[in-house]
């Protein structure tokens, strides 16, 4: 993989990705957001493709899946991340709370690259799922 990322101004960069995509980052919030959230962006959407494609697999009929990540960080500098918890948050028709918690594992344990990364560097990762019927 390669990434570059531009110097705009003041605290304020552009990132282009291999695949061609371009997202910007900003200490500021102005355009963008902080390099830290982009950390748990990609958490959650690595576990997130690793649920649903668990789930699919399972043949659940999931109707929506949310990964909402709240995060706790070092108070000295380096703020590294310390603490994380996923809560899959999973609709759909007839599904199955052991599925659900099955994809989550899974993705934990075995699938998602971003995980045991962090995991590595020696963040304290945790997950929970809901499990809702879709209307």
């Amino acid at each position: 993989m390669h990434v570059e990322v531009h110097w705009d101004s003041e605290e304020r960069f552009k990132a282009i990705t291999d695949s061609k995509f371009e997202t910007h980052i900003d200490r500021d919030l102005v355009t963008g957001p902080r390099p830290m959230e982009y950390i748990l962006v990609g958490l959650g959407g690595c576990a997130s493709v690793d649920v649903m494609s668990i789930l699919k697999k399972a043949r659940q009929d999931v109707v929506s899946c949310v990964a909402e990540i709240d995060a706790e960080r070092a108070d000295a500098v380096p703020a590294v991340f310390t603490k994380i918890h996923i809560t899959f948050k999973v609709s759909g028709r007839g599904l199955k709370m052991s599925a659900v918690e099955r994809a989550a594992r899974l993705s934990a344990e075995q699938y998602c690259s971003v995980s045991k990364m962090l995991e590595g560097g020696g963040v304290e990762i945790t997950h929970s799922v809901e499990v809702s019927e879709a209307e």
